[in-house]
């Protein structure tokens, strides 16, 4: 969510207050090997970065700390100094979380643009000509690559793993109303039939099932803390194998649920018109597509208040939509290596997997597939945006397209290979 703060100097001689504000739980307790999004390009972003830096970290000295030699003796502070440091402590942690809501906004904004431009925008502007070009150079659209994408698959098992929101339904303002297309059903039932297919949702891992509704899917909730394969297990595994369940944050679940994390948040974030709380079982997501701009610091400072309590938990974010979820080292990322492996995968080259999302929380498995160095990650977007992915489709509409086209392209293959 935050690009990682300088934390380098000796426990020795720094002083790091860890009062457990959003800066403290994402840098303190991020996943070391998670991966980190690019600076973000805001100016006021980098100089209350560098400020918010220089308060966060200091050098000890005497005057800050109680020292005690052999004989016990202890060289205290003086009432009235003390009394100022006292004060200069809390004006810190003032200006400290001043700070926080300002970069976290910041964020907000660059993350989820109330006012984008669309690739036909930016084309046909000349300041972002060359920029725009150098994107679609590196990102060209997934369908008119489409034979190149196949042509890289030959002789391998194509594994296809898909989002949700934005991906197979498009983004709407009430986030329960994010219904699949009965025409997009067909294209992943489709699709199912002639691949290993999962679903990886930030969504509970129930909810994505009641939205696709298909047997026979692997489908990883909470973004993919909370995975099921198919009750009767998948042609694609091997004979004698157990149906795929596997939640690795479980301890989590009590402390996110409806008593705890959920229902504080959700009372923080009633007074804040079009503000919407989501349980997601081992994640609670705050939506805040409907918000008012001038209200995001508001929203963000309820959040901070709640999450300030819980270091066990960390935030992220994603296409307007704040995410509370565990601190342990898993994401999109961890649970497509996790699918793979459950499918006899793990180290084999003769897999081809295909990872299709619009979130920046898809940025963890478009990492993975492109650090393995297998398949190709295809991210959803109407604009030019910084992405491991290798290709683009620019909406839903163009998702079920490929569906079809790729399924279309299996079912020839199949014919010849009978001739």
């Amino acid at each position: 969510f935050f690009p990682p703060l300088p934390l380098s100097p000796s426990p020795l001689n720094t002083h790091i207050h860890t009062q457990h504000n959003l800066f403290a739980i994402n840098s303190l307790h991020r996943p070391t090997n998670s991966l980190i999004y690019p600076p973000l390009s805001s100016p006021k972003f980098h100089s209350n970065l560098k400020s918010y830096n220089k308060i966060r970290i200091r050098k000890m000295t005497k005057r800050d700390v109680m020292v005690s030699n052999d004989q016990s003796r202890t060289t205290m502070m003086t009432t009235a100094a003390a009394a100022v440091a006292v004060a200069v402590s809390r004006k810190k942690q003032e200006v400290v979380g001043d700070l926080e809501i300002s970069t976290w906004v910041e964020s907000m904004k660059a993350s989820s643009p109330t006012h984008v431009k669309s690739f036909v925008a930016v084309a046909a502007s000349d300041d972002d000509d060359d920029g725009y070009s150098s994107w679609m150079a590196d990102h060209p659209s997934a369908v008119s690559m489409f034979d190149e994408i196949v042509r890289a698959s030959k002789g391998k098992q194509i594994a296809m793993f898909l989002d949700y929101d934005g991906t197979l339904s498009p983004i709407v303002d009430d986030p329960d109303l994010a219904f699949m297309s009965d025409a997009m059903r067909r294209a992943v039932r489709k699709v199912a039939a002639n691949f290993p297919t999962a679903i990886i949702s930030g969504r509970c891992r129930e909810k994505v099932y009641d939205f696709v509704r298909i047997a026979g899917l692997y489908y990883a909730g909470s973004h993919g803390m909370d995975i099921k394969g198919p009750a009767k297990g998948s042609k694609y595994m091997k004979k004698g194998s157990e149906a795929v369940f596997f939640q690795p944050p479980r301890e989590f679940i009590s402390m996110i649920d409806e008593a705890s994390v959920y229902q504080k948040l959700l009372e923080r974030a009633k007074p804040i018109l079009g503000a919407n709380v989501e349980h997601n079982k081992f994640c609670v997501s705050v939506h805040f597509r409907c918000v008012d701009e001038m209200k995001w610091s508001d929203l963000a400072d309820e959040v901070r208040s709640v999450l300030k309590d819980y270091p066990e938990l960390r935030l992220t974010q994603g296409r307007k939509v704040l995410e509370i979820r565990p601190i342990i080292k898993w994401d999109k990322g961890k649970a497509l290596e996790f699918l793979l492996e459950s499918l006899g995968f793990a180290d084999s080259s003769g897999v081809f997997p295909v990872y299709i999302g619009d979130d920046r929380t898809d940025e963890d498995a478009f990492k993975v597939l492109r650090d393995r160095g297998q398949g190709f990650g295809i991210v959803v977007t109407k604009t030019p945006k910084q992405t491991y992915a290798s290709y683009h489709l620019r909406e839903p509409a163009e998702v079920m397209a490929f569906l079809h086209r790729l399924v279309k392209w299996r079912t020839q293959s199949l014919r010849r290979y009978k001739l």
